[in-house]
Formats: structure tokens, sequence, C-alpha cells
């Protein structure tokens, strides 16, 4: 287990078509890889910013956590929405730390993960919203993430202190009462009349 890439970005803008206005929406979602070790506090990474701090951010979701085993999914379903390929590097997702071998079928909510000198906590896995459909150019991605389970997960930050794109994983079994795929499992049932 691994961290594959660290990602950081800045309040900008996606565009939104809804009918016939083009809507300018702030978001954080644009996150580009770093190759230096980062510090990292209570509410996050150093330079990275949320621009919806009801949904995204605050102490619970200081970090976002996406595995990369997910980006070949991803790939796929952008070619079949959109008939042709584009690159999808790290931070794609808006996720923080880009991960190797921690799917959400082997985390559990409290679960502890020690990277570098910082010790984050597992909270709740992401719920993506319509900025997500934007980011990946097609309406249904949200509910694809939804569907396939392939939300990602967010970390508190128990430890602050430094970390870098190479150090390695550890995971730190918590209570192991609600894992992040029970949850998301739940969700899934919860909105099929929406997905299909």
């Amino acid at each position: 287990m691994k961290v594959v890439s660290v990602n950081v970005g800045g309040i900008g803008n996606l565009f939104i078509q809804q009918s016939d206005i083009v809507r300018r929406i702030a978001t954080g979602i644009h996150k580009q890889a770093v190759a230096h070790p980062v510090q990292v506090g209570k509410l996050g990474i150093e330079g990275d910013e949320q621009a919806d701090p009801s949904v995204h951010g605050g102490l619970s979701k200081a970090v976002y956590a996406y595995p990369s085993e997910h980006y070949a999914f991803w790939a796929m379903q952008r070619l079949a929405a959109l008939k042709r390929e584009e690159p999808l590097p790290p931070g794609s997702m808006g996720e923080n730390l880009t991960l190797q071998g921690v799917l959400e079928s082997e985390v559990w909510i409290g679960d502890r993960l020690r990277i570098g000198t910082t010790l984050l906590e597992v909270t709740e896995p992401r719920q993506p919203c319509f900025k997500f459909n934007a980011k990946m150019g097609f309406s249904h991605a949200a509910k694809m993430m939804v569907q396939a389970g392939n939300s990602g997960f967010y970390l508190r930050v128990l430890t602050p202190g430094q970390l870098a794109a190479g150090d390695a994983v550890t995971l730190i079994a918590g209570p192991r009462e609600t894992s992040i795929t029970q949850i998301n499992e739940r969700r899934r049932k919860g909105r099929q009349r929406d997905l299909f």
C-alpha cells in the first residue's frame, strides 16, 4: 500500500449547462500532483482549498483519498460517454491522495492510515454531486460512482505532519463496525430509482 500521488488545488471554476444558461460554479475539484513533500494540518494539506466547506473540508473531511485502481474504470466510462480518450492524471477525481492498494472494501470507519509522519482516520465515503458530473464530462458520472461503489473516502487528521508521493501506507484497524463498502451499498440501494 502506498501513495501514488499527492494532489492539491486552489479554487477554480466549472462551467455547467443548465437549460439555455451556462453557470459558472466555484470548485476545488481541480487537483494537480505535487512532486515535493507537503505539510498536513488539522484542516488538510497545505496549499489545498475547498470551495464549499459544507460538503468538503473541515475537520472530518480534511483529506480525500481515492484508490488508483478505479482510474481504469473511469477511463472506460469516459470513452463510452465522450467517444474519445482523454488522459486522467492523478487528482482527476478531486482527491488529495491517490492511493494504491487501499480500496473501499478494505477500510472501515475509524481505521487509521499512517503515511509519512501523519496519522489519518477514515471518516466516511464521498457522496458525489453535480460538480463531479461536470468534471468527468458526462451527466451520469455521480450516479455511476454511487452504483459502482468507487467513492474513495474522507480522512480526519489525527496527527499533523508531512507526507509525499511514494510513501508507504500502514493501515491500523479501528473498531471495524461499519465499512466504507457497507455505507456505499446502503446509498446505492437507497438511490436505486435514481440510478436506472
